[in-house]
């Protein structure tokens, strides 16, 4: 953090809270001014994930300073938090704690046997056997706390109970993923001198987290010790795409959030936090009405796509060669994305000429994905007809237009705190 900027950030703990991705560095005072509607929400401000670091060419320390610097600007006092998201490695631990960031988000994907749903018996008892072998459980008796135990996480629901199977699976698909979020605990701890709160994200993976495999997964991050955890995201059934609303049957997503809901109260407490949390408009009154203040939000690129409708209002010459260049890359950038729209989709979409076409790129789902897979091309290598970078272009007019800037933002991010306050 940089000397003599004042706001700071700290632990916000189990208070309901909202993050607020910031690609370009100049959203803050739009966050700001949405948040301050709803004091129920404490806000993390600083929020990126390495990946999108990289992709933007940011380091930590950029990203926590235009965050303080705009909450100084405008003399906010009230708390918020720092959020370096989706870590991998100990090293990405190290590169955020030194830039300030206290909210630390474990990303184990990698460790998750993804195929462990699908596995025949014998493949499966030999997944089994290589956990045991690779020393997952010593000193643990695992099977026989799981099989011959009843855990109640509620008066409202059956008791959960393990069969051979049902454990199997849950343990071949998550051990490897909770051994490592027990690796990256222990260099946050070192990193934060025990103060930094962990958040462990398991959304980013092929199949929605059953409750029994949720809960399996807290427990075992129980078990390991993991610190300060504070939150935890599975993935949900449905779809949460980027950048658009909630793909699925909303009536099985209140169900199941429920359980979800009663097993991070019973294994912790902890939040349950929603990762491409944003324009999911259709669930956030039951995400806010179940999981009242245990919850947290994850939003990134809508921001990002906010800044581009500024671009598309004052300036479409330059939205209009930004569209055209991301149509090019959209096969290759959507490729670390989980994402519905095609490449037949995107190609059909049409030129952009003026504000009339505004609403197909950035409030249809086709143009919204195309623009925000698309954004790491955009911001490090993508030029305009003159050789100029798109990325000063963009700069330029947001520093130009601040007021339209931080209104659109306002509005936007009204929109999705109202309706999580709607249930």
């Amino acid at each position: 953090m940089i000397a003599g900027l004042v706001s700071a950030p700290v632990p916000l703990l189990l208070q309901k809270s909202f993050g607020f991705g910031d690609r370009l560095g100049l959203a803050t005072p739009g966050h700001l001014a949405a948040v301050r509607q709803f004091p129920d929400f404490l806000p993390i401000f600083a929020q990126q994930s390495i990946r999108e670091m990289t992709r933007t060419q940011r380091t930590p320390e950029e990203v926590m300073t235009a965050a303080q610097q705009a909450l100084d600007a405008a003399g906010y006092t009230g708390k918020w938090g720092a959020d370096g998201d989706h870590l991998k490695t100990p090293e990405d631990v190290q590169r955020v704690a030194r830039a300030g960031f206290c909210f630390f988000t474990i990303d184990p994907s990698a460790f998750v046997n993804n195929a462990a749903d699908t596995l025949d018996e014998a493949s499966l008892n030999q997944e089994v056997a290589a956990l045991e072998r690779d020393g997952l459980f010593t000193g643990f008796d695992w099977k026989d706390y799981y099989l011959n135990r009843v855990f109640s996480v509620g008066h409202k629901f059956s008791p959960f109970r393990f069969d051979e199977e049902t454990l199997f699976r849950a343990a071949v698909k998550y051990a490897r993923a909770t051994a490592h979020a027990e690796v990256m605990g222990k260099a946050i701890a070192q990193a934060s001198a025990g103060k930094g709160e962990i958040e462990v994200s398991v959304d980013e993976t092929d199949s929605p987290t059953s409750p029994l495999e949720h809960l399996f997964f807290a427990l075992e991050l129980q078990r390991r010790g993991v610190p300060n955890l504070v939150s935890l995201a599975p993935r949900f059934i449905g779809e949460f795409e980027k950048g658009i609303d909630y793909k699925g049957d909303l009536v099985r997503f209140e169900e199941q959030l429920k359980v979800h809901v009663a097993i991070s109260k019973f294994a912790g407490p902890y939040k349950i936090s929603i990762h491409s949390g944003s324009d999911k408009f259709s669930v956030y009154p039951i995400i806010g009405r179940v999981c009242r203040d245990l919850l947290h939000v994850k939003t990134a690129g809508t921001s990002y796509l906010e800044a581009l409708r500024v671009v598309a209002r004052v300036r479409p010459a330059l939205f209009a060669e930004i569209a055209a260049y991301c149509r090019g890359r959209f096969d290759t950038d959507r490729a670390s994305y989980h994402i519905s729209t095609t490449q037949a989709q995107v190609a059909g979409l049409p030129a952009y000429e003026s504000t009339a076409q505004e609403a197909v790129y950035l409030d249809e789902v086709a143009g919204r994905q195309l623009l925000h897979v698309t954004f790491g091309s955009v911001l490090t290598v993508g030029k305009d007809s003159k050789g100029r970078t798109f990325k000063e272009g963009i700069l330029e007019t947001l520093h130009e237009r601040a007021d339209l800037h931080s209104e659109l933002l306002e509005r936007h991010f009204a929109k999705h705190l109202s309706q999580l306050n709607a249930g």
